[in-house]
C-alpha cells in the first residue's frame, strides 16, 4: 500500500466514524446542532491527526481499528477549535475548506454550541466503554488524559490566547514558537502520542514518536505561514494574506521565505530520523516528505 492510499484509507476509516458518532436518537428534538456539527466535520480535509493515531497504533504492535474513537475525538476537537477560530470574535474568516464557515451557515450562536458540543462529544466517544470494550481501562484512562492536557489552557487554548494577544503588534521568534507549539503543535503530539498509547509501544517509542511529531507541527505550521502569502486560494479553500490583514507575526514575516523554506526541511530530515525506533516507519517518513510540498 503506498502512503497515498494508506492516507485515503485512514481518511475513509475517519470520515466513517465521525458519521457514526455524530448521530443520536434524541437529533429529532434539536436538529440544528447536529446539522452544524456535522457541516464542519464531514467537510473534508487532511485529516492528518487521525492518520497520526492510526498510524503509530500500528507502528507500535496495535490494532489501528481499535483506535478509531480516540482519532475521531481528536478530529472533533480539531474542528471544534476551527469553528471557533473563524468567528468574528477571533479571526473573523468566511471560508473553510472551499466552504462558508459554520457562523454563516449556521449563525454564531449556534457555531460556538457546534464547536462546545464538538469538544464534548469528543469525550464521550473516547470514554465510552461500547467504544472501547477491547481496550484496557488503564490504556483509555491514559489515551483520554492525553488528549486532554493537548486541547486545554497548557495545550491548544493557551496558544490561542497567545495568538489572539498577538495580533497587530510584534513578538519575538520565541514567543511565536511558544505559540506554535501550543496552537497548532500539542493537538499533533497527541495524536502520536494516543496511537502510541493504544499500541502499546516502548518509552523509547513514545519519546520518538513526539520528537517526529513536534518537527512536523512546526514544519506544518511554518509551511502554512508560507502558503497564506504564496498560496492559491482556490486551492487553499480559504483567503490568502488573512495573516497580513489581522496583522498577526509570522515565520516568513520574521525569518523571510527563504530560511522558512530551509528550517521545513531541516525539521523534516530531523522528524524522518527520529524515527528509528520504530521498525515500519516508511508510511511516517513519505508523510512527512509529502507535507513539505503540500498546496493546500
Amino acid at each position: 500500500m503506498t502512503m497515498e492510499q494508506r492516507l485515503a484509507a485512514y481518511a475513509e476509516m475517519t470520515e466513517k466514524g465521525l458519521e457514526k458518532y455524530l448521530q443520536s436518537p434524541n437529533e429529532v428534538n434539536y436538529p440544528q446542532i447536529f446539522e452544524a456539527t456535522r457541516y464542519s466535520a464531514l467537510a473534508g480535509g487532511k485529516r492528518l491527526r487521525p492518520a497520526l493515531v492510526f498510524e503509530f497504533c500500528r507502528i507500535s504492535g496495535g490494532d489501528p481499528e481499535k483506535a478509531l474513537p480516540f482519532a475521531c475525538a481528536l478530529e472533533m476537537i480539531h474542528t471544534y477549535s476551527l469553528i471557533h477560530d473563524d468567528l468574528p470574535c477571533m479571526d473573523n474568516d468566511d471560508l473553510r475548506r472551499g466552504k462558508p464557515t459554520n457562523h454563516k451557515v449556521f449563525g454564531e450562536a449556534t457555531a460556538v454550541l457546534a464547536g462546545d458540543a464538538l469538544l464534548t462529544r469528543a469525550f464521550e466517544v473516547a470514554l465510552d466503554r461500547e467504544n472501547t470494550a477491547e481496550l484496557d481501562a488503564e490504556t483509555v484512562l491514559c489515551a483520554a488524559k492525553a488528549l486532554a492536557d493537548a486541547a486545554g489552557m497548557d495545550g491548544m487554548i493557551g496558544g490561542q490566547v497567545i495568538d489572539m494577544d498577538a495580533e497587530n503588534k510584534q513578538i519575538g521568534l520565541d514567543r511565536l514558537l511558544l505559540l506554535q507549539q501550543l496552537k497548532t503543535g500539542c493537538l499533533i503530539r497527541a495524536g502520536a502520542r494516543m496511537g502510541c498509547i493504544l499500541g502499546g509501544a516502548t518509552a523509547e517509542q513514545m519519546e520518538a514518536a513526539d520528537r517526529y511529531a513536534a518537527k512536523i507541527g512546526l514544519a506544518f505550521q511554518i509551511e502554512d505561514d508560507l502558503l497564506d502569502i504564496e498560496g492559491d486560494e482556490a486551492v487553499l479553500g480559504k483567503p490568502i494574506g488573512s495573516d497580513a490583514a489581522s496583522g498577526k507575526s509570522t515565520f516568513p514575516g520574521l525569518l523571510g521565505a527563504e530560511e522558512c523554506r530551509s528550517m521545513i526541511r531541516r525539521l523534516t530530515d530531523d522528524a524522518i530520523e527520529s524515527l528509528g525506533a520504530f521498525e515500519d516507519s516508511g508510511f511516517l517518513r513519505e508523510l512527512a516528505e509529502s507535507l513539505t510540498s503540500r498546496k493546500s
